[in-house]
């Protein structure tokens, strides 16, 4: 069979569901290749984000269209004998870390988040071994891989292989305790230590966790933390100063629903791009941002 892959989003990010299908595909002695004008027996659409538009699909023969991801508000888990196997990387060859999930699902239920309605409860999901494929990076896109023992003991694993690793989604603040703090020191981390300090309620598992990890070793100007933007610019503002002034890095996020409904309005916009812009954020305050 000849099979076309449909990357949505683009190729800004490895998309993990896609490259799955491509190695299954290639190992039933498939064809396999990013969709043009041609014929297909089955083409495999995947989308993350809900604003996304859809490409145009008038020219050529797609065949069978399979359709997935959250931007198509699809939950549904891949078929088991795709979701075990190892990536296939050669179809993002711009990439050279490894990327893929320890746990899936997370325990906590906050409102803006889809991951709790999507996967449901944290659980274990795999052995970095298993889709690391010898790469001496790896990208984890875990939700809350704190909040499991088998993501604690793979953390443990990823100091022992002394790979470079990058937990994208961050961690969640009131878990890093001092000997959690102590565990993250042993691992080698691409840049950042990644946190989130999404309402005023999170800053003192923020601060706290920055203390850890300070006297673990690891200095406040190595932590990365996402600040959610919603109506509120103050409270946004407040957050984004206070880690500031904790020697953390901010990075503000503007909500957006997953319907979009809820747009970004040019004030969040405003307060992101000042916060976003280091050369600006060091340079002057919010209020005199043009």
């Amino acid at each position: 069979m000849k099979i076309g892959l449909i990357d949505v989003d683009g190729h800004h990010f490895p998309n993990v569901a896609l490259m799955k299908f491509s190695a299954w595909h290639k190992k039933q002695g498939d064809t396999v290749e990013w969709a043009n004008i041609g014929n297909y027996d089955i083409t495999y659409m995947s989308k993350v984000f809900t604003f996304t538009p859809e490409p145009q699909m008038r020219l050529g023969s797609y065949g069978k269209i399979i359709k997935g991801g959250t931007g198509f508000r699809s939950y549904e888990n891949l078929p088991p004998a795709v979701d075990l196997i190892c990536p296939d990387y050669s179809i993002y060859p711009m990439f050279s870390a490894g990327y893929g999930f320890i746990t899936r699902g997370c325990p906590n239920h906050c409102p803006w988040c889809i991951v709790p309605r999507k996967e449901g409860n944290i659980y274990a999901y795999s052995d970095i071994e298993e889709w690391l494929d010898g790469r001496k990076e790896a990208i984890i896109m875990d939700n809350n891989i704190l909040a499991h023992e088998h993501g604690i003991i793979q953390l443990e694993k990823m100091a022992k292989l002394g790979i470079k690793v990058d937990i994208n989604q961050g961690f969640e603040a009131a878990r890093i305790t001092p000997g959690i703090a102590r565990l993250l020191s042993k691992i080698k981390f691409i840049r950042y230590i990644r946190l989130a300090c999404d309402t005023k309620q999170n800053i003192p598992y923020v601060e706290k966790a920055v203390s850890n990890l300070s006297k673990a070793g690891i200095k406040p100007y190595r932590v990365f933390c996402y600040i959610l933007v919603k109506e509120d610019i103050q409270d946004a503002l407040y957050r984004i100063e206070y880690m500031r002034k904790l020697g953390v890095n901010p990075f503000a996020q503007p909500y957006r629903d997953f319907e979009n409904v809820v747009m970004p309005t040019p004030q969040q916009k405003r307060l992101a791009r000042w916060c976003n812009r280091k050369e600006i954020f060091k340079s002057c305050g919010f209020e005199s941002y043009k």
